[in-house]
Parts: C-alpha cells; structure tokens; sequence
C-alpha cells in the first residue's frame, strides 16, 4: 500500500493521543506512529497559564472552528475553539483538573453493559498517571490516597493566587447553601472552592510534556510527524468481506502519502476531528454521505450526531472597594507589577486558569445531584478576546452539567481541507431552558448574601430588571457561550442502540481496525471539564489494545489478511 508501516498509528497527538501513543510504545515491540496535524508546542504563550488568551483564536494553535447561528443563541455563531498544535487541547484550555461525578460513569456502564466503566474502575484509570500535589506530603490523610494518584505522570497543583473578593464569594455561597470543599473530585463535586489546575510550578502542563516528550526521548520504536493531516482512512475486506482499516492517507510536507497499520488505527482527534474524519472515509449517515459523494463503507446514521457541550451563562457584577483584575491590568504600571510577580515568583495573574473559583450545586431542589458548575473570576469582559471593563467587576458564570440538548458535525464537502458544519443546537429544550433561568435566579442569591455586601454589588448582566423565565431564557442565549467541552460525536453503546458509532471497548461497529479514543465516545457528558476524563478514556483504552494484542500473538490467525497487491477501498468523490 505504501512505503510507511506501523503496527498502531495514532491520529491526533492532543489529550488522549500522547497518553494513547505512550502506553503502546511501552512494549518495544509495538512501532507506533503518532500523526498531528499541528505543530509542535514551542509557542511560548502555550506555557504562560494566561496564555490562553493568545492561543484561542490563533491559527497556530487553534483550528478556528465556529459554530453555525444557533437558534437558541438567538442566532450567534460561536467560536469553537479545538487545539491544533502537540498537546491539543491540553495547549490551550483551562488547566482545570475535574473528574465529573460517580454517577456519570456508573451510567455508561450501564447503557454500554460494560463494568469497566464503572466509578469504582474509572477511578483506578483516573490515579494511574496522576501526580497530585498533596501527596508529595507522605503524612497525606489516607482517606486522600484512596481517591488520588502520585507519581504519575499528570500533574495536579493548587493555583498560586489568592483574591478576598472570591474568597467572599465563597463564603456568600455558603450562606446560600453551597457547602465548602477541599476536594472535587471524589465522585460528587458538590461543593465551593479554588479549583486545582494541571501546572507544574506556575507553568502549563500540557499532555505532550507530560506523555510524548519523555516517551520520544527513549523510545526508538515511537513516530511522531506533525504537520501531517489525515484526509481519510483506507480500507481493505478481510476473508469475510467485512471492511478492515488497514491505515490512512494524509498530507505531509506537499505530498499526499499512505501509511499502512498492521495492527489498528486510533482517531483522538476530539469529539469535531473525529466524527469529520469518519464521514470523509464513508463512516456515518448514508444520506449525508452521498449528498457528498462518497460511497460509503459503513453506514453509521450516529457518526457526527449526539453532540453535547456546556453553555455558560455569565452574570456580571460591577463592585465597590474590591481589588478585581480589571483594574490591575487598566494601567501600564499594574501591567508591569503583573509581569514582574510572574518572571520572579510564577505566581499572580499570569499563572492564572481561565476560571479560579468553582462551585457545584443544584439549580433547584428537585436536582438528586448537583447539576451546575459555576466558573468565577475577579474580572469582566464583553466576551472573551475583547478589552476588560473599565470599572471593577466580577463574573460569575453557570453551566448546565448535564443538557438534554444535541447537537451535530456533519461535513459540508468532501474536501478534507473544508471545516465541518458544527450546530450544538443549545438551549434547544425546555428543560435546558430553565435549569438556565433558574441558574441565573441562584447566582442572584449567592450576590444578595452578607458575606457579598460590602461589594455593593450591582448586577450588570442579564440586568435585574429581567424577572420571567421568557426574559432570562432569551437573556441566557445572548450572553451564553461554549466552555469548549463538546463531546457524544462518536458515542459508545450497545450494540442495540442504533446510534451507537463503537462499541463499550471503543471499537467502531460493522468495521475492524478503528478504535476510537476521545472525548467523542462518550455517550453523555460529563459532569465538569472534560480534559481528564478523556485522559481516561485514554488510559484505559491502552489496556484493552495491549491486552488483546498479547491475546493475538499467541493464536495462529491475527483475524485479518491483508493480501499482497490489495488496494485500498475507493471512497468516491
């Protein structure tokens, strides 16, 4: 087929594909190649934990997705920002280390009928290349080690700043009945605190210093080609005539090249990377593969469908006698002060996640579980990429953890070249629409409380005067926007359910040699940020392939032969 075999290719060096790429190249045996299509992560604002701010909606690190006009945003359009550089997302989100809640896992063992992915077994994933700073205390409470890794290779860190007006906003929360936290991640996140973030002395900590960077360094039998984009995947039919992905076709450096595995292709290329790759290799909906004109190898109709995310809706509140960012960073002086305390001591601002403060509690009383996330900083802005206030503020923004809205990736081309259409249709039900309106009504609860007072605070967005659920739900989609966590694209199920794109071992159906590890697979999200989950996915996705491996090299028939001469299945065009 071509010049270039591997045992594994690995599309995607993001979150799970460092990690993915990793673990099989632990087995000197296995040669691996990892494919990105961005470059790598020498960009200093990658490193700088502020540096978000320069590296969403940066054609060097980002794709510069966005969405198309929602209806339930009043018909905005978003960007969508998805990691285009080694580390992927881990390069440029918000650090924020949160597992979710028990009962997410617990529910896709139950609808994939896979134990494996229940808490009790995700947790043991989740420790195993953690590196949690407070176990570096070896008189650590061993109640902590029992939900905590160290020594691993993610680390897990305090933030190195301090603001009285969140501390206050912590203690309003707890007059309006959020209780304290030290921990968010023992599978119910109920509670307030700073959130822990992925640092390692007040600089990022992405997944390619984490996972790639030391694997390449003493691991011959690891490939890395960045630059590189995949445009399909190729298949032969193996004995039974069923279709065998037997590698991929990318472009690298100008040329149009094969690449062969001869044991599996893995796609964590995200939950908009993945589903547009399927459907360029005739992997979804038949109708919206010929409407493109590609034939199609397998009809999946849940190929790109099933999309969920978290939509924000942020309340801003202009304060008094508060010290906030927008006035520190208002003046060429504080500017200074800002970069001085981070270039001696790697800590303020600088070092700042996107979100500091968090809170998980229930948007109303009849919630079993907490069903919202609040993100809070000590600032305010229009939207994000535009200039602070000019006056002192804070923002306090919710997200529904668990949205009934879905949406879809579809391509709109079968040039590889051409960004897929994102809709995640948002606030689409009534049930999204008032777990908004009565978010907006709590966050107005926790800023009337007396810890808050002294602030005077005066509520900017939505505006007070906006009472009726009909108000803030059209208030909620206009000042609402992605916290970057799509996921679903791909989902796992059982092989009853129709929509279902891989099975509970994250292979893709009706086709052999694809297995698909990101945030894509999930069949519901998340109850928090969705970067170490996918981390994971991804830890315990290694141990199935090299567990079935060792299982294949000791029978006679590997299960497919791929015939000397055999082309590559024509996907039209």
């Amino acid at each position: 087929m071509g010049e270039h075999h591997f045992d594994y290719i690995v599309v995607g060096a993001g979150t799970a594909g460092c990690l993915l790429a990793n673990r099989l190249s632990a087995n000197p045996n296995n040669r691996v190649l990892l494919i990105e299509a961005g470059g790598q992560d020498r960009y200093h604002w990658v490193h700088v934990p502020v540096g978000y701010l320069y590296c969403i909606n940066n054609p060097r690190t980002d794709w510069l997705y966005r969405t198309e006009p929602d209806e339930g945003l009043n018909g905005r359009s978003l960007i969508y920002p998805r990691g285009r550089i080694l580390g992927g997302c881990s390069s440029i989100n918000g650090m924020i280390y949160m597992r979710g809640q028990a009962r997410d896992y617990d529910y896709w063992a139950q609808v994939t009928g896979e134990t494996e992915w229940r808490w009790e077994h995700c947790l043991e994933d989740f420790k195993r290349h953690e590196d949690h700073y407070r176990l570096d205390d070896a008189k650590a409470p061993e109640d902590f080690r029992r939900f905590h890794g160290h020594g691993g290779e993610w680390r897990v860190e305090r933030q190195r700043l301090k603001w009285q007006i969140l501390d206050d906003f912590a203690k309003a929360a707890q007059e309006a009945g959020i209780p304290a936290t030290d921990d968010f991640n023992r599978g119910n996140n109920e509670g307030v605190a700073y959130f822990d973030v992925n640092q390692r002395s007040g600089w990022r900590w992405n997944t390619a210093k984490a996972f790639l960077r030391p694997a390449l360094k003493a691991r011959k039998n690891l490939t890395l080609w960045h630059g590189s984009q995949v445009q399909r995947l190729l298949f032969v039919p193996n004995d039974q005539g069923v279709p065998r992905c037997c590698g991929v076709e990318l472009r690298r450096a100008g040329r149009t090249l094969q690449v062969e595995a001869h044991r599996e292709v893995a796609l964590c290329a995200g939950a908009v990377g993945t589903p547009h790759l399927l459907q360029l290799s005739g992997i979804g909906p038949e109708t919206l593969l010929r409407q493109h004109g590609i034939t199609p190898v397998k009809v999946l109709p849940g190929v790109g469908e099933n999309l969920q995310d978290h939509l924000q809706i942020r309340s801003v509140y202009r304060v008094t006698n508060a010290k906030t960012l927008n006035a520190m960073a208002s003046t060429l002086w504080g500017k200074l002060g800002i970069g001085l305390e981070y270039l001696f001591r790697r800590s303020g601002p600088m070092s700042m996640a996107p979100s500091q403060l968090g809170a998980f509690t229930r948007s109303s009383p009849e919630h079993a579980f907490p069903n919202i996330q609040y993100h809070v900083q000590p600032l305010s802005l229009e939207a994000f990429g535009q200039p602070l206030h000019p006056y002192p503020a804070i923002t306090a923004s919710a997200c529904n953890l668990n949205p009934t809205s879905r949406g879809h990736v579809r391509i709109r081309s079968n040039d590889p070249s051409k960004p897929p259409a994102i809709s995640p249709c948002y606030l689409s039900t009534e049930e999204d629409r008032k777990v908004a309106a009565d978010s907006l009504r709590l966050t107005r609860r926790i800023a009337e409380q007396p810890a808050f007072a002294r602030y005077e605070p005066e509520e900017v967005k939505p505006g007070i005067q906006y009472q009726s659920d009909e108000d803030l739900w059209r208030l909620a989609g206009d000042i609402g926007t992605t916290i970057f966590h799509p996921v679903g694209t791909a989902k796992m199920g059982s092989k009853e359910d129709l929509m279902a794109v891989v099975n509970p071992h994250l292979q893709v159906y009706g086709v052999q040699g694809i297995r698909i590890v990101d945030a894509s697979i999930m069949p519901t999200i998340t109850s928090g940020n969705t970067n170490s989950p996918t981390l994971m996915i991804a830890e315990k996705a290694a141990r199935w392939m090299l567990r079935e491996m060792e299982e294949t090299d000791t029978s006679t028939d590997h299960g497919y032969h791929v015939h000397q001469g055999e082309a590559p299945a024509s996907l039209g065009t």
